[in-house]
C-alpha cells in the first residue's frame, strides 16, 4: 500500500500543515520526573497507550520504528491502515508518527511525542494534519475534526493514568 499524501514525515517539523489539510495540536501534562518520562515513552513506543485506551492495534512489530505497518481499529468497525514514518528516542523526547495508507478514512499524518521540559514536567503532544479521504469522513466536516481532538485528549488522559504512581497495599 502507498501513502495517501505527499508530505510524508512532515509532522517532524512542528506546526507544519500542508495546504488543504486541517492542523491539530493537543498537549497534555502527564506528570513530572525521569521515571514518568521513561514510563510514558515506553507506553507510546510500544502501542500500550493506544491499547489501554481501547483502540485495536495490529502492528508488524512490537515497537514503533520507520516502516512498521499499523492498522488502527476503532469501535470494531473502522479499520485505518497506516505506516510509521519517523521515530525519535532521545534523553528528553520520544515518540513517532504514522502516515495514512490507501483505505484509511482520513488522509494525512499523526504524531505522538513525549517530552520532558527543563523543569522536569512530562508532556504528551498529539499533532496531525489531515483531511477526509472517505465520503463519511468528508461529510463529517467539523464534527470529524472534533472527534479527532477528543481522541487526542483521551490519549493524554490514558497515558497520564498509565504513568500515575500506584499505591501498594
Amino acid at each position: 500500500m502507498s501513502f495517501t499524501y505527499d508530505d510524508v514525515g512532515a509532522t517532524r517539523e512542528r506546526g507544519f500543515c500542508p495546504p488543504g489539510f486541517h492542523p491539530m495540536n493537543v498537549r497534555t501534562r502527564i506528570g513530572e520526573g525521569e521515571p514518568v518520562f521513561r514510563r510514558a515513552s515506553e507506553a507510546v513506543l510500544t502501542w500500550e497507550m493506544h491499547r489501554a485506551m481501547g483502540v485495536g492495534i495490529e502492528a508488524s512489530a512490537e515497537r514503533a520504528e520507520p516502516g512498521v505497518d499499523v492498522t488502527v481499529t476503532l469501535a470494531g468497525l473502522i479499520r485505518a491502515p497506516c505506516r510509521v514514518v519517523w521515530t525519535v528516542e532521545e534523553p528528553r523526547r520520544a515518540g513517532w508518527a504514522y502516515g495514512t495508507l490507501t483505505g484509511h478514512p482520513e488522509c494525512g499524518e499523526e504524531a505522538f511525542l513525549v517530552e520532558r521540559t527543563g523543569d522536569g514536567t512530562v508532556w504528551l503532544t498529539v499533532s496531525a494534519f489531515s483531511r477526509g479521504a472517505k465520503w463519511y469522513a468528508r461529510a463529517g466536516g467539523p464534527a470529524t475534526r472534533g472527534l479527532q481532538h477528543a481522541y487526542a485528549r483521551r490519549l493524554g488522559a490514558t497515558l497520564r493514568r498509565l504513568c500515575a504512581p500506584h499505591e501498594e497495599f
